[in-house]
């Protein structure tokens, strides 16, 4: 048999290679050194089979493997050890998220615990901008799709996407206020795409102004409403991370004022997610903390009631506008506030249109405004028990200072005039409350040839102390603080100096003097109250959802720097006034009161703003009511009758 490889080991003994061939070696040895059937000769193949590798090369090689090692170990441990957390939070992200659950807002109540407000379930159409195609074609066939389903122009969402690009996981809200047969349509259409999803929330039903025949919209004047954040909120509330970029906030009202105690805390769940966004499972959850309850001083009857009493009265004069004022003198609970015209705020719960807000606007009789805290008129003679009880407390005059009224005062060519020819005879401080005689308070506010009156700046230092020229702190929006003038603000506006005619104005409410219906209603309070200037208030106290914990509120009071007696001598002005003066129509009601009628000029052109005020019942007054009807003419006749309809009514409830 003729072999085709004789293998020879030769010399060279398995294990037993030296010198060169501990290094050359590669295989075991073949012998093809002899002739062999077609094989060719080929010498030293005795010894070794191949090329031998050189000691550079084994070394270079050694180095690139090395190194290879090194850096695919380097690369391993930065990603693993060093970027481990970041990579792997980022993987979370794609699958797990964190959500905010919405807190239930506060409800808040009248005195009686009468619901005023309810929040009823919402639906709403968001795209989350993470969860969108990254291919460009792609996230605008999801865009094509969404107009189509919900009809919102194109354009409108690509603009949200680029105003709020830095809320890469917030839900962006595409359209609101569905209905729920329409949320579970969009719901089921909307399935399949990425980043769209239907989201339950809450909006704000005011049940007291519920539809536009009630009798309590002015309730909206006082509740206001909720709104979007605007781009001023959202920046401002950005770092605090307590509000989403298209959450709701008081926009105006109690619920602006109680936005902190209303809103609650949300509450937040780390959900998974699939590969389009849409919500797998939970995985954990922090519940979200209700909003606290608010509980009103505010009696919702009487509020019907006072409005229903003023809506006729201006039915009756052919009149559009009034305010209307009931609180309590002790400490300034506001039992009722009437502004009119009146609008719903359930028209701006979830977003009014802009047609309906544009009526609201054009309107010229201004619905939206809140006249009783807003509204700055001059205010005529209800001013004049402020100016009393100054003259008293400066002894400028006595109860029994008297001063001949003939109908008026003639100071070079003018004449300052009395509102009753003839004037009203001999008269003391309580005859002139009583009749409202301007001559007497020409004579207290800026004398008359040799009696010396009270002068501007005495004047103006005590109707500041009746918080006259500044705002009264209600927790309301929107409230003015009137207008105090003074010889330097003349002197600066005007370039003209004090007379004392400008005295004369001021001693009977006219001029430059500007106050609301709330700051009348307030200096009233504290001449009935013996002293107290209350701060006006609505809040009564909240109260903890859960464990129904009450959290009080706590409102101030200043004394005046006028003497019970002295005090006691404007109560007795005004209680005259209702027994034989200009109030007598305030005799009808079964128990004692006292008040004062105003007349207010105010436009050559226009009739004269109608006023009055009042406190009942006059040995343990409880209940102050300050009533402005704009253009009435005559306080006797147009505002007077609406405060006795009220108390009468009041008493029944309150008293028997």
């Amino acid at each position: 048999m003729v072999k085709l490889f004789d293998i020879s080991e030769d010399k060279i003994q398995r294990g037993d290679l030296e010198g060169k061939y501990s290094h050359e070696w590669v295989e075991e040895s073949f012998n093809f050194e002899s002739h062999t059937g077609k094989q060719i000769p080929l010498s030293h193949t005795r010894t070794y089979l191949g090329t031998s590798i050189s000691k550079k090369n084994i070394l270079i090689m050694t180095l690139v493997v090395m190194t290879g090692l090194a850096v695919l170990f380097g690369k391993t441990f930065y990603l693993q050890i060093i970027k481990g957390g970041y990579y792997r939070d980022l993987a979370e992200g794609n699958r797990i998220r964190l959500r905010p659950i919405l807190s239930e807002r506060g409800i808040i109540y009248d005195r009686f615990h009468t619901e005023l407000v309810e929040n009823v379930p919402n639906f709403s159409l968001a795209l989350i901008p993470q969860d969108l195609p990254r291919n460009a074609g792609k996230r605008d066939a999801v865009l094509e799709k969404v107009v189509a389903l919900s009809g919102v122009n194109k354009s409108q969402i690509v603009d949200l996407l680029k105003k709020y690009s830095s809320y890469s996981y917030a839900s962006l809200v595409i359209k609101e206020n569905l209905d729920y047969d329409s949320a579970l349509k969009l719901y089921i259409q909307s399935s399949f795409l990425p980043g769209i999803s239907i989201e339950k929330g809450s909006k704000r039903k005011y049940i007291a102004s519920a539809n536009a025949s009630s009798s309590s919209l002015s309730v909206s004047h006082l509740l206001g409403y909720l709104g979007k954040l605007n781009d001023q909120e959202i920046a401002q509330l950005k770092d605090k991370e307590e509000y989403l970029p298209f959450d709701n906030i008081g926009k105006t009202g109690l619920e602006k004022i109680y936005e902190a105690s209303l809103r609650g805390e949300y509450g937040l769940k780390k959900v998974e997610v699939n590969a389009i966004g849409q919500e797998q499972s939970i995985l954990a959850e922090d519940p979200p903390r209700p909003g606290s309850n608010l509980i009103l001083t505010l009696d919702l009857e009487a509020q019907k009631k006072l409005e229903e009493l003023t809506k006729n009265m201006l039915v009756k004069l052919g009149k559009k506008r009034a305010a209307a004022i009931a609180m309590d003198p002790r400490d300034g609970s506001i039992l009722a506030m009437v502004s009119l015209p009146a609008f719903n705020n359930n028209e701006f719960s979830g977003g009014i249109s802009q047609q309906a807000y544009s009526e609201y606007t054009n309107n010229p009789d201004h619905p939206l405004f809140n006249r009783s805290i807003g509204g700055t008129y001059p205010s005529g003679s209800v001013v004049k028990l402020v100016v009393a009880a100054a003259a008293l407390e400066e002894k400028i005059i006595t109860p029994v200072t008297a001063f001949l009224s003939t109908g008026g005062l003639q100071i070079g060519d003018r004449m300052f005039r009395d509102w009753k020819l003839g004037g009203h005879g001999s008269t003391n401080v309580t005859r002139g409350i009583a009749w409202s005689v301007n001559t007497f308070f020409y004579y207290v506010g800026g004398g008359y040839k040799n009696f010396v009156g009270l002068g501007v700046d005495r004047i103006i230092k005590y109707m500041a102390f009746f918080n006259i020229g500044k705002k009264t702190d209600i927790d309301l929006t929107g409230e003015a603080s009137g207008f105090l003038p003074s010889k330097d603000w003349k002197f600066k506006t005007k370039g003209e100096q004090w007379y004392v005619g400008d005295t004369y104005n001021l001693s009977i409410g006219q001029g430059d003097l500007l106050v609301t219906p709330l700051q009348v209603a307030v200096w009233t309070a504290a001449v009935a109250n013996g002293g107290s200037v209350v701060q006006p208030h609505l809040g009564m106290h909240l109260e903890e959802p859960v464990t129904h914990n009450k959290l009080p509120l706590n409102f101030k009071k200043t004394s005046v720097p006028v003497s019970a007696v002295n005090l006691a001598t404007v109560r007795l002005g005004m209680k005259e006034c209702v027994v034989y003066g200009s109030c007598q129509i305030m005799k009808g009601l079964p128990f004692s009161s006292g008040g004062k009628t105003g007349t207010a000029q105010w436009n050559a052109n226009k009739d004269n703003h109608a006023w009055f005020t009042s406190f009942a019942p006059y040995d343990n007054p409880q209940i102050v009511v300050a009533i402005l009807v704009e253009e009435g003419e005559e306080g006797s006749t147009a505002a007077q009758p609406i405060a006795r309809d009220f108390l009468l009514w009041w008493g029944k409830k309150y008293l028997d």
